[in-house]
């Protein structure tokens, strides 16, 4: 039933571009749910990231450094890596980016991203997603360096994450599990709705709500449900009325309406969606939930924009640092 998502590097990072004066003015015109401030959250993971850089650099080490391959000129694209970029001058991570021809050669990117995967004065490497139709995508991330593969998509990255071995977790989800952690929102023996099973967010989130917290990636030990374009959407609603979390990642305006959820559920809108403003004519962003009807009935929520976007490109710079101080072992 739900529309195909757009590469999730798309979807999340235009949530990013807005003003934290968003959520106080939607928190006081209709909502009873508390709301989860994406900015606040990420601005603190931020703090903590420059200030364990700021230790680095006072005891005579480099910072951090990151990479950004961009291909083609996408404008979608450019605006991504600039915002990653702003986040890199914020926490002291040196960012650098290689422009590269739309019409490259898959040969030439994959030589492009080996050169940086041998150089010594590169923690983190990005690719910008999405790659031209005539590049295999997958063998793009497969060739970054799993050690350098701050995106978590090198297959090597994914095993171990799914196996719940420490590792780098793509932003978004790392990003939104941080957000129920430091919202102090219970998911132990809960029941959670995923909607959408994309394989950079709806199946990583999936992962880390349902897996063992015992474990290395102290994941969240919910009752996990995912649900996806075919199922039924009747069947979503039973699904996700007896959801003390849903998480919405599909790209599909107003799918996840009051009477679809309980009283006091968290909602997690991953959702990015551009529509005409009836008021306006103007295009404006919402998210994939019928925010204000919802907002009503919900006991935390995000917004959108404002909300996991800006946890995305935190956990992005969180990530960098992990590769710069070689917390994972890949043997």
């Amino acid at each position: 039933m739900f529309a195909r998502m757009n590469i999730v590097g798309q979807t999340c990072f235009n949530h990013f571009f807005s003003t934290p004066k968003i959520c106080t003015v939607l928190s006081k015109r209709f909502m009873s749910a508390k709301l989860i401030d994406g900015h606040k959250l990420a601005r603190e993971i931020k703090d903590e990231v420059k200030f364990e850089i700021e230790k680095l650099l006072k005891a005579g080490k480099r910072s951090p450094a990151l990479c950004v391959v961009q291909v083609g000129d996408d404008p979608a694209s450019k605006t991504y890596i600039k915002s990653k970029i702003k986040a890199c001058q914020y926490t002291g991570i040196e960012s650098s980016s290689v422009h590269l021809p739309e019409k490259i050669q898959e040969t030439e990117l994959l030589n492009v991203i080996r050169d940086l995967n041998k150089d010594d004065f590169v923690d983190g490497i990005l690719v910008q997603l999405p790659v031209p139709r005539h590049i295999t995508e997958r063998r793009v991330c497969n060739t970054v360096d799993p050690s350098k593969d701050v995106d978590g998509f090198n297959v090597i990255n994914v095993g171990r994450f799914c196996s719940d071995q420490m590792t780098f977790i793509p932003a978004t989800p790392a990003g939104i599990m941080e957000m129920l952690r430091r919202t102090g929102i219970e998911t132990f023996g809960k029941n959670a709705v995923v909607c959408g099973r994309s394989k950079n967010v709806g199946m990583p989130i999936a992962m880390l709500l349902h897996a063992d917290g015992i474990y290395e990636t102290k994941a969240g030990d919910a009752t996990t449900t995912i649900c996806h374009r075919y199922t039924p959407p009747d069947q979503l609603t039973i699904f996700t009325k007896t959801a003390d979390i849903i998480v919405s990642a599909t790209g599909i305006p107003k799918l996840i309406t009051a009477d679809m959820i309980k009283e006091g559920a968290t909602i997690i809108d991953v959702g990015i969606n551009r529509i005409k403003d009836e008021g306006t004519g103007r295009t404006k962003i919402v998210g994939d939930v019928d925010f204000e009807d919802v907002a009503k009935k919900a006991g935390f929520i995000t917004p959108v924009p404002g909300g996991v976007g800006p946890m995305t490109v935190a956990m992005l710079t969180k990530n960098t640092l992990m590769a710069y101080k070689k917390e994972f072992k890949f043997e």
